[in-house]
């Protein structure tokens, strides 16, 4: 197989969402990748957690947030950025401590991941919730 193609409402959310955080797709396990982490956060209403407060410290990962579709608040150690759609936002220190909020409703926030240097492995907490481990 060359190519796969799906629509975010066409990926699984493992998980049932918390009350107030968005939708989890498991982007990664959806298309079987291998190479790196990746997944998208679809808020229903705005005020919604795309992602709560957390450091990478565990992985060493660097991650890359690309605000797809909606607006987000992104909060990047004490810095807070308003990312429309089409926003990238690096953050490379896994030391650093970052959430992200949904803005307005329908907001799509895609986070990219990986240690650099080294080969993907599937986090401790992916496994827990995507592979039940």
């Amino acid at each position: 197989m060359s190519h796969q193609v799906a629509h975010v409402s066409e990926i699984v959310t493992p998980t049932e969402p918390d009350p107030g955080k968005a939708g989890w797709r498991a982007v990664r396990k959806h298309f079987g990748i291998s190479s790196f982490g990746i997944s998208a956060y679809v808020a229903e209403a705005a005020g919604e957690a795309l992602v709560g407060d957390h450091t990478e410290l565990d992985t060493a990962h660097e991650e890359l947030f690309y605000v797809a579709t909606g607006r987000a608040a992104v909060r990047v150690g004490d810095e807070t950025v308003a990312a429309d759609p089409g926003t990238f936002l690096y953050v490379q220190d896994p030391a650093v401590i970052r959430s992200a909020t949904a803005l307005e409703p329908g907001t799509t926030l895609l986070v990219i991941g990986g240690e650099p240097g080294k080969a993907f492995e599937v986090s401790q907490w992916e496994r827990e919730y995507v592979e039940g481990e």
